[in-house]
């Protein structure tokens, strides 16, 4: 299981997830920051300092929810 950064990230783009994600995992788009799914450890820690709560952890998102694990997983295979 991952975390994933939703809609609520995009415009804003805080940061303080970067800052305190103990494995490097996340990393800025054009559109958002995103977790990279294979090398989440589901800590938590990012979901704590989000101002905007745009994270929510992979089992939890609604259908309408899943394109931004989607997309987050597109981002890191096209790097």
């Amino acid at each position: 299981m991952a975390f994933v950064i939703l809609d609520p990230c995009r415009g804003e783009k805080a940061g303080e997830c970067v800052s305190v994600c103990p494995v490097d995992c996340i990393e800025e788009g054009l559109k958002q920051f995103y977790i990279d799914p294979d090398i989440c450890i589901d800590c938590g820690a990012c979901k704590a300092v989000c101002p905007v709560s745009a994270i929510e952890e992979e089992y939890d998102l609604t259908p309408d929810q899943e394109k931004y694990l989607e997309e987050a997983e597109e981002f890191f295979a096209n790097r």
